[in-house]
């Protein structure tokens, strides 16, 4: 998240340059239609009214997300390409928090006529790139035209349970296992890196905050191995993780020992301090947390970072853990 009261930045928009208000909305979707790819589950794709997906286990999982330009994201940090793959990985993580598989994704635009259609293609190529690389076709959505200034992303994720029941965030019990798969700190530590104007200092952390990669192969994996509890990152481990304590009525005991060698790999482009901040409250790394029963062998991929207790709230080694993470009203 760029975070509250940051400023939007607009790029100057030149003569040869066309905006949203020079084409007709079917020039612009014959224009990005070709760039999005269909599926075996879609039985009808873009170009309907609505699209027409199978549900092969007669229920159907559905998320959303929207990023806001200047609230989710600065021009001067992120290209087109950039919004549209991270719109991808935040609503397929969440499928895959649910234990589930992504079987389809509905885009909706809301732009300033102003906006131009370079940033379109260019934001639907990143969407496209990002789907076809996760094997979810995208199915459809909606323009809109809006306000000078707006500028609106939004995506809805369809998926399917294949068959098992879902993963919740409240079945975590006394005792289970504290379990993370993928990466901790590097997209917040990619984010500070930017408001500090030093990106060049760690490439690599800023790509993870421009375009994250969740692990969601892992989600059903969870489900499959006995997860009782799980959630995708995307506000800080500090705080999903008191999601999960507030919705189980249980504490969930965080071992700074496990998270160490995390906190290492970011030290030396953030320092130790805002390492540690951004391991245990950097938002948008949409890697995914569960808690598995004791004495379960937890799949690959998986790694523990702490245990259940009876109790509330989240602690890191014993230390209440409080405040952190992203709100989207309150900072």
């Amino acid at each position: 998240m760029v975070g509250k009261g940051s400023a939007r930045v607009r790029r100057e928009v030149g003569t040869d340059d066309p905006v949203l208000a020079g084409v007709s909305e079917d020039e612009l979707l014959a224009g990005i239609f070709p760039l999005l790819q269909g599926g075996s589950s879609v039985l009808v794709g873009p170009g309907d009214d609505t699209a027409l997906v199978q549900a092969p286990s007669g229920s159907v999982l559905a998320t959303t997300d929207a990023m806001v330009r200047g609230r989710d994201w600065l021009d001067e940090w992120s290209s087109g390409e950039d919004v549209g793959a991270k719109c991808v990985a935040q609503n397929v993580a969440d499928i895959a928090a649910m234990g589930g598989v992504a079987t389809g994704l509905l885009v909706t635009l809301v732009a300033d006529p102003q906006t131009p259609v370079a940033w379109v293609r260019a934001m639907t190529r990143g969407l496209a790139e990002a789907a076809a690389e996760l094997g979810v076709p995208v199915l459809g959505g909606d323009l809109s035209s809006a306000p000078a200034g707006t500028l609106v992303v939004s995506v809805t994720a369809l998926g399917d349970l294949e068959g098992r029941e879902p993963v919740l965030r409240s079945g975590a019990r006394e005792g289970d296992v504290v379990a993370v798969a993928g990466s901790l700190g590097r997209s917040g530590a990619g984010l500070l890196l930017l408001q500090r104007e030093e990106a060049a200092r760690a490439p690599d952390l800023v790509a993870d905050h421009r375009r994250p990669r969740p692990p969601v192969e892992q989600g059903p994996l969870a489900a499959r191995a006995g997860a009782t509890a799980m959630l995708d990152l995307s506000d800080g481990l500090g705080r999903d993780a008191r999601r999960v304590a507030a919705a189980s009525r249980v504490c969930l005991a965080l071992s700074g020992e496990l998270l160490r060698e995390d906190v290492a790999a970011l030290a030396p482009a953030v320092g130790e301090e805002a390492a540690r901040s951004c391991v245990l409250t950097g938002g948008e790394e949409h890697s995914l947390l569960a808690c598995f029963p004791a004495g379960v062998t937890l799949p690959q991929g998986w790694r523990p970072v702490g245990r259940v207790q009876a109790g509330e709230g989240v602690t890191v080694d014993g230390e209440p853990l409080v405040g952190g993470g992203w709100d989207h009203f309150a900072g």
